[in-house]
């Protein structure tokens, strides 16, 4: 979602580009899970890992996926309902910023790795309160 700059700017709710977007980096998550259990460079093609048919991870190529959007419609959730709720009662940044942080774990890891802070919001600016 990260990459996708349709993506980066799209708010929880019950409307159709949210929920296109989601299932676009859900079906890349698969593709990606896909690749890592049984492409040309995957797990099984390094080394022992999976050479026993037994031990292919197919598991993974459910859970990660449906996990990770499970996981990622949550911290929208959360960033909409409560983050925006308490930013709009406190004035305090720090506050605000750790929370924000903090409630959006897998957005700011992602933000981190794009050399961003890892409370920046594509849909909003760190000092300013709403969607």
């Amino acid at each position: 979602m990260q990459n996708d700059r349709d993506g980066q700017r799209r708010v929880f709710g019950m409307n159709r580009q949210y929920w296109k977007s989601r299932l676009k980096a859900t079906a890349f998550s698969a593709a990606y899970s896909m690749q890592f259990e049984f492409g040309p460079v995957s797990e099984s093609s390094i080394g022992n890992v999976g050479i026993d048919g037994k031990e292919h991870g197919k598991v993974d190529l459910v859970v990660t996926p449906t996990l990770g959007l499970a996981w990622q419609v949550t911290e929208d959730a959360l960033g909409r309902f409560v983050v925006a709720k308490v930013e709009r009662r406190f004035k305090n940044r720090v506050a605000r910023l750790a929370l924000r942080s903090a409630l959006n774990p897998s957005r700011s890891f992602a933000n981190a790795l794009r050399f961003k802070v890892p409370w920046h919001r594509d849909v909003r600016e760190p000092g300013v309160s709403g969607w």
